[in-house]
């Protein structure tokens, strides 16, 4: 028999709610709603509108429910390390962005108390300047911390305002900083030299565990069951790459691009850490051994950038003309913080251009072709990087995500890489989430390499080899 199950995938430009037909030997997933999701900037800082968010998604469920009233379950996954506070069940205030300005002095104080490398040891984490537990310590700062008594991830708030439930998925729970890599629990001696409180973090949950039906607030006629799966969108992503080949490396590229291999045990050497290679949770116990690398965000940002000036720049275009560029155009670090914020990205590009002694590009069409080589370059160095720091064999990469529907990219990476390159699916992180709730339902059973293998069969990738 094949089930209905929804996938509520929020990214950090866009969300969508995703209809999943699944069962032993089936797997489709088509798109319901797709909304926006662009963020606010107030008097006191970037912040997501995620009341807009959240009314999106209810709607988004409602079109879905009818469409098929037969709906057995949902789950949602989002980006990582944001939060809201919470107080009495409600909201402190809007949660911030993590490109909000804010994080930056956080930094500092965090690692007056406990530094780099020993947070490295205790977490695993990679160092990114937004990382949850430095935005905490700003809430720290600013005296908000002692208000709260509740601290929900963005998919864990969801979750509660779906079912009245509170507890953090444990993939997602990850990236936070504040979790034990050795116990996979909260690292409470951690928390308490950090100078954070105990008292805010909900208990945790695996992937796999039912939360409950819909409350009668949220107003969607439906008997489905919320489910939670890894709500790190990465989490999910991982679980729908297709692959028959264990020796492989994965790039989930959206806004940013995620580089890595799959492990059983972490990797906490110097090196990874030098290296800025984090250890996140992944489904069933797994590693996702990565690195964050800008990913299509530099792209986006550039484009949207020129429509300013000039409307009628689209990027399907301007990808086909970058693809005929006959020309060299210059590499630029595609790691460098300096992308991070927003706005001005080719004036930003330009100038790391000038200051490291390399000519920038002149026109949007070379913009986008440095750009693109710049992202295979970084995205080639992460997985060899991810290979010989983890000692894992790799001999394909597998692209999954928006950036898979990417040519000119995927190409570059296979010539780059000197290896195949497999592209799709283009929904990997709704197929993974719609894969862990069919199999926490008995839809469908067996590890992840038997969800890989329905994935390969529905999905068939793209195939790129390296030219020369």
């Amino acid at each position: 028999m094949i089930a209905s199950l929804a996938a509520v995938d929020l990214g950090a430009t866009s969300g969508r709610v995703m209809l999943g037909h699944v069962s032993h030997n089936h797997l489709s997933v088509r798109p319901v709603a797709r909304f926006p999701n662009i963020p606010v900037r107030t008097i006191d800082g970037l912040h997501w509108n995620i009341l807009e968010l959240y009314r999106s998604v209810v709607a988004g469920l409602g079109a879905a429910v009818r469409e098929d009233p037969a709906i057995a379950s949902v789950a949602v996954d989002s980006w990582a390390v944001d939060y809201a506070l919470m107080r009495g069940g409600r909201m402190l205030g809007t949660p911030y962005h993590y490109r909000d300005e804010r994080n930056l002095p956080a930094v500092e104080a965090t690692h007056a108390l406990v530094g780099p490398q020993e947070l490295y040891a205790a977490n695993g984490l990679q160092f990114l300047s937004f990382n949850t537990l430095y935005q905490l310590a700003a809430d720290r700062s600013a005296g908000v911390l002692d208000l709260a008594d509740g601290f929900l991830l963005i998919p864990d708030l969801f979750n509660y305002w779906l079912t009245g439930q509170q507890f953090a998925e444990q993939t997602n729970a990850s990236t936070t900083g504040l979790l034990s890599i050795s116990t996979g629990d909260w690292d409470h001696a951690l928390i308490e030299r950090l100078g954070l409180p105990r008292g805010v973090l909900p208990s945790l949950v695996t992937p796999g565990t039912p939360l409950g039906g819909l409350l009668p607030s949220v107003d969607v006629a439906s008997s489905m069951t919320v489910t939670t799966v890894g709500s790190h969108d990465t989490a999910s992503a991982v679980v729908a790459v297709p692959a028959t080949n264990p020796d492989f490396a994965y790039i989930s590229c959206g806004t940013w691009g995620l580089v890595g291999v799959e492990l059983e045990h972490p990797v906490l050497t110097d090196a990874a850490r030098a290296a800025n290679f984090t250890n996140e949770g992944g489904v069933d116990g797994q590693v996702r051994f990565l690195h964050n690398v800008m990913g299509l965000w530099i792209l986006s940002e550039s484009v949207r950038d020129w429509q300013r000036t000039d409307p009628t720049l689209e990027l399907p275009g301007l990808l086909a003309a970058a693809a005929a560029l006959a020309t060299p155009v210059s590499v630029f670090d595609a790691d460098d913080p300096t992308f991070l914020v927003p706005g001005e990205m080719p004036a930003r590009i330009a100038e790391w251009c000038r200051d490291h002694g390399v000519s920038a590009p002149r026109s949007p069409v070379e913009f986008v072709r440095s750009i693109i080589e710049s992202l295979a370059v970084a995205f080639v160095n992460a997985v060899r990087s991810a290979s010989e720091l983890s000692g894992k064999t790799v001999s394909v990469i597998h692209i999954v995500g928006g950036g898979s529907q990417n040519e000119l990219l995927c190409q570059l990476i296979a010539d780059r890489a000197g290896m195949p390159v497999l592209a799709g699916p283009v929904e990997a992180t709704a197929v993974g989430n719609v894969l862990v709730q069919a199999r926490t339902h008995g839809l469908v059973d067996g590890s992840l390499e038997s969800l890989r293998s329905l994935v390969a069969t529905a999905f068939s990738p793209r195939r790129h080899l390296p030219k020369g």
